[in-house]
C-alpha cells in the first residue's frame, strides 16, 4: 500500500510499536525511526511531484475553449477537470494544474452515479419519517460525483488530556492508521467524516488519466486551517477512548501532529446541497451521509444550578418514598426538609470543583449515516459486502514519568477496591461510638442503645458526606492507580512512595498540645464526651 512503512532492509511493511514510539519489520526485526519513515515519504512525494510536473508539461492545456472541435465549455465554479460535450476532448484548468496542493495519490470511483443514486434513494425509504428524506427524495436527480481534495494522515500523535473538573494532566500516544482530513472550505467536515471509511487498497498514485472528464473540486484552505483541521480530527477520533480511562465526558484534549506522515489525495464522492438538505454519498463504498436539517440544542448548567437540582431530585424521591411507607404528609415533610439541607450541602460540595462550566448553550448537527456495510462488483454486479467497514482506531497509551523516565501505564480511577474501602471508611467514621460499644458489651445487641451516640450521629452524618464527595473522589481522581506496562506485555502496580514522613519535631507539637493549657482540656473534654458516648450506646441510659 502505498501509505506504509517500508522496512529499509528487507522491503517488508513496518508496524509501528505505540509503546517504543518506533516502526518495526515482523519479518526480520530492523527497526525504522520515525524520523527515516518520514524521510521515506518525502522521497516519495517528491519522485511524484517530478513526475507530475511532467505530465503537466505533456498533457493539453485548455481554458475554457476545446481546440478539438472550437466549443466553448464553461467551467462550473471549482471545477478543475472536465471534457468536451461534443468531442470529448480532456481539458484541465492551467491554474489547477500548476497549483501548490496537487494531489499525489487518488482513489477512483467504485460506484456509478446511478448506484450512488439507488443507495441514497433506499436510506430515504429506511428513513421515511425524518423529514431529510421526505426533503430529499424529489432531489435526488440532483447528486453530483466530485473528487474531493483530502489530506492523508498517518503516523504517531501525541496528546496530553485532563477532566475539566480538575485533576492532573495526563500525557498519551495514539497513532492514526489512515485518517482524510477535508480540504475543502465549503463543505461540511461532519458530513464527509460520516460516509467514511474508505478502502486504501484502493488507493494509487495520481494521475490526470484517473480523473480526466469528471469534476475534480481544488483545495482552497491555508496550510495553517489545515494543520487545525488535522488536530481537531485526531483530538476528535480519540476523545471517546480518552473519556472512556478519565471516566468522565467533560475533558480537554489537546493534541500535536508533528511525527505524521501527510499526502494530498482526491477522494471519491457524490454530493447534494439545496438550501437545509445536505447529503453525501461515498463513491467507493456507497456509506450514505445526510445532515440533519434542524440545530440540536445542548444547555449546560452552572454548578450551583446542578446542585439544587440534584437536591430536589433526591428529596422528591425520598418524600415520595415516605408517603408511600405510611408516613403522614407533616412527617414526610419534615423528614424531607431537614434531609435536603444536609442534601444540599454535600451537593454544593460535591459540584463546587466543577466551576469551570457556566451557563452556555451549544449546538450542532446530527449526522445521520447508513450502516457501514460496503460495495463491491462482481460480474459487473454491485453486491454488498457482509462485514461491516470500520475507522481502525488505536487505543491511546498513557506514560507516566517515573523515577525520572517515561514508562507506559495503565490507569486506573474508580475501582471497586477503591471505592468500597472509601464507602467503609464513611461507615466506620459514621458508626465508631457504636462498633466499640459492641466490643465493650460482648456484641450484645439488646444493650445496644443508639441514642447514646446521637451527638456524633449529627455531626458525622452531614460532615462525613461532605468529606467524602470534597476530598475522598478528588483523591480517586488525582491519585490514580499505575500499573506499570511490563516488556513481556503484563502488567505491574506502581507504588509511589509516601512523601509524607512523621517527624520528631511533629511528635513534640502533638505531645505538647495534649499537656499545655487550654489546649489540653479542650482535647480532655473532646475524649471524656466521647467515651462517655461509646458507654452509653453499650449499656444504655439505665433506670
Amino acid at each position: 500500500m502505498i501509505a506504509d512503512i517500508h522496512c529499509p532492509k528487507c522491503g517488508a511493511p513496518a508496524v509501528f510499536d505505540i509503546y517504543y514510539q518506533i516502526y518495526h519489520c515482523r519479518y526480520c526485526g530492523e527497526e525504522v525511526k520515525i524520523s527515516e519513515a518520514q524521510e521515506q515519504k518525502l522521497g516519495f512525494r517528491k519522485m511524484r511531484s517530478e513526475h507530475l510536473q511532467t505530465s503537466v508539461k505533456q498533457f493539453r492545456l485548455f481554458s475554457a475553449s476545446c481546440e478539438g472541435c472550437g466549443a466553448k465549455v464553461i467551467f462550473e465554479e471549482n471545477e478543475a477537470l472536465s471534457s468536451c460535450a461534443f468531442c470529448g476532448r480532456s481539458m484541465a484548468r492551467k491554474e489547477y494544474l500548476h497549483t501548490k496542493g496537487l494531489p499525489e495519490c487518488v482513489i477512483s470511483f467504485g460506484i456509478t452515479q446511478e448506484e450512488a443514486t439507488e443507495r441514497l434513494a433506499e436510506w430515504c425509504r429506511d428513513n421515511k419519517r425524518k423529514p431529510e428524506a421526505k426533503h430529499l427524495e424529489p432531489l435526488l436527480s440532483e447528486l453530483k460525483g466530485f473528487y474531493l481534495p483530502y489530506e492523508l494522515v498517518r503516523g504517531p500523535v501525541h496528546m496530553s488530556a485532563s477532566r475539566k473538573d480538575g485533576g492532573n494532566n495526563y500525557f498519551c500516544e495514539g497513532y492514526l492508521h489512515n485518517e482524510f482530513v477535508n480540504r475543502s472550505a465549503q463543505l461540511d467536515n461532519l458530513l464527509l467524516d460520516g460516509m467514511e471509511p474508505f478502502d486504501l487498497n484502493g488507493l494509487t498514485e495520481f494521475d490526470f488519466a484517473y480523473v480526466a472528464g469528471h469534476r475534480v473540486k481544488t483545495s482552497d484552505i491555508a496550510d495553517k486551517e489545515l494543520e487545525m483541521r488535522v488536530r481537531d480530527e485526531v483530538e476528535a477520533t480519540y476523545k471517546p477512548s480518552v473519556r472512556k480511562v478519565l471516566e468522565s465526558k467533560a475533558i480537554d484534549v489537546s493534541a500535536r501532529v508533528d511525527g505524521t506522515m501527510r499526502l494530498p489525495v482526491l477522494l471519491p464522492v457524490y454530493y447534494i446541497s439545496n438550501g437545509n438538505v445536505v447529503a453525501a454519498v461515498n463513491g467507493q463504498t456507497g456509506k450514505v451521509s445526510v445532515r440533519a436539517e434542524k440545530e440540536s440544542k445542548y444547555v449546560f448548567l452552572p454548578w450551583w444550578l446542578k446542585a439544587i437540582l440534584a437536591t430536589i431530585l433526591i428529596s422528591g424521591g425520598l418524600l415520595g418514598a415516605l408517603l408511600v411507607g405510611g408516613r403522614t404528609p407533616e412527617e414526610s415533610i419534615g423528614i424531607t426538609l431537614m434531609f435536603a439541607i444536609i442534601m444540599l450541602i454535600i451537593m454544593l460540595c460535591l459540584y463546587s470543583d466543577t466551576v469551570k462550566n457556566p451557563f452556555f448553550v451549544n449546538g450542532g448537527r446530527t449526522i445521520y449515516t447508513s450502516d457501514g456495510q460496503s460495495f463491491h462488483r462482481e460480474n459487473g454486479r454491485l453486491v454488498q459486502d457482509e462485514s461491516i467497514r470500520e475507522r481502525k482506531v488505536v487505543s491511546p497509551t498513557f506514560y507516566e514519568t517515573i523515577e525520572g523516565v517515561k514508562r507506559p501505564v495503565i490507569l486506573r480511577f474508580t475501582t471497586p477496591y477503591r471505592v468500597a474501602r472509601m464507602i467503609a471508611l464513611c461507615l466506620v467514621a459514621i458508626f465508631l461510638p457504636v462498633i466499640l460499644a459492641l466490643f465493650i458489651n460482648g456484641f450484645d445487641f439488646q444493650k445496644l442503645t443508639l441514642g447514646g451516640s446521637a451527638v456524633w450521629f449529627c455531626i458525622t452524618v452531614p460532615t462525613v458526606p461532605v468529606y467524602l464527595v470534597k476530598f475522598g473522589i478528588v483523591q480517586l481522581y488525582e491519585r490514580p492507580w499505575i500499573y506499570l506496562i511490563m516488556p513481556d506485555g503484563k502488567k505491574k502496580r506502581y507504588r509511589k512512595k509516601s512523601e509524607f514522613k512523621i517527624t520528631r519535631n511533629m511528635v513534640k507539637e502533638v505531645l505538647k498540645a495534649c499537656i499545655t493549657p487550654p489546649v489540653c482540656f479542650g482535647i480532655l473534654f473532646g475524649i471524656l464526651c466521647f467515651c462517655t458516648m461509646v458507654y452509653l450506646t453499650a449499656f444504655g441510659f439505665g433506670e
